[in-house]
């Protein structure tokens, strides 16, 4: 950030009184400019025994399959941003939506949030974002092929708690990508 948005003056980072991290602030007008998480919701559509899943049409990791998901507009709630989402990647509505996942990735500066929802019907499609919308049984997912950790741990959760037929609202931390691959 170079210019202020109230003022057009130049802002600089500093730390504002009272605060206990750098922020942007104009030199002029002294308002803060606050940067927060930005959210990005999706659903994880069923139908049956089976889940839908979108092949990615754009970067990041184009071609790789995904949840359908993105960020969240301004005045909606979670639930409309993951319905919106899921009508814009996968041309599907769903119903019985309730939040499933959340994960926290602070090193991206991002919440993501997985809303376990039932297609409405099986009228569904690529949107402009998708490559292919498909429905996997448990045994087809092609789990080297998806786009992020968020999308197999979300997977990975619904299949194990699909067998207690339980589904807790879960909360998870994903470590910065450098962490994961020293994992493997």
């Amino acid at each position: 950030m170079k210019f202020c948005n109230q003022c057009g003056g130049e802002v600089e980072q500093r730390m504002p009184a009272g605060d206990n991290r750098m922020r942007y602030v104009c030199s002029a007008c002294e308002v803060v400019h606050y940067q927060n998480p930005r959210i990005v919701a999706g659903c994880l559509p069923v139908w049956g025994d089976q889940v839908l899943l979108c092949r990615r049409a754009i970067e990041p990791r184009r071609g790789f399959w995904t949840l359908p998901a993105g960020f969240m507009e301004n005045g909606e709630t979670m639930q409309q941003a993951a319905q919106r989402e899921t009508l814009e990647e996968a041309c599907a509505r769903v119903r019985n939506a309730s939040l499933y996942m959340l994960f926290d990735l602070p090193h991206i500066d991002q919440v993501y949030l997985f809303f376990r929802a039932e297609l409405a019907d099986l009228d569904f499609a690529p949107g402009c974002e998708s490559l292919e919308v498909r429905l996997f049984d448990e045994a087809d997912i092609p789990w080297s092929e998806l786009a992020f950790p968020t999308i197999g741990r979300t997977l990975e959760c619904f299949f194990a708690d699909r067998v207690q037929q339980t589904f807790p609202v879960r909360n998870e931390g994903v470590p910065p990508l450098r962490a994961l691959r020293q994992q493997v």
